[in-house]
């Protein structure tokens, strides 16, 4: 099952319940597909690493906003984002903890045999390949920091 056919039951769901909050980040999971599939030069059909990068797009958006919000002294608003983020990310695979991303990293590190910053890029684009939609760039990028500064 693809993911806008999953996305479009979790909306029929979501009107059922009469969950606003699921809805509004359904449509916009939804939204974004359709607009993947129309740009100039995209295939019919979307690859599952394609929509990953949508789903995490929208995920760091909520939360991005959802940070300005709270800086700003502003839960309200805060709060739908962060409840967006949690029903978009239930289509994500399962979040890896720091640990398994760290065992990761330093096996690419011994693989390739980095040394030092100047291999970060490279780490960090086979990482990233190799942890697509399971870990967040931040993260990555923080531990491959920690480890090559060593």
């Amino acid at each position: 099952m693809s993911l806008q056919d999953d996305v479009m039951t979790a909306m029929k769901e979501a009107m059922k319940t009469k969950n606003q909050t699921a809805l509004t980040a359904l449509r916009a999971i939804k939204s974004a597909i359709l607009l993947a599939k129309t740009e100039t030069g995209a295939q019919t059909d979307l690859t599952e690493e394609q929509e990953l990068k949508i789903l995490q797009k929208q995920v760091k958006q909520r939360k991005d906003s959802a940070a300005i919000f709270i800086e700003q002294g502003r839960e309200d608003l805060a709060a739908p984002e962060l409840a967006e983020a949690e029903v978009i990310s239930q289509f994500l695979p399962e979040a890896l903890s720091e640990e398994e991303i760290e065992g990761v990293v330093v096996a690419t590190i011994d693989s390739i045999g980095a040394e030092g910053m100047k291999d970060m890029g490279r780490v960090m684009g086979i990482v990233s390949k190799e942890l697509a939609g399971q870990a967040d760039g931040k993260t990555i990028s923080n531990i491959v920091k920690a480890k090559l500064s060593q």
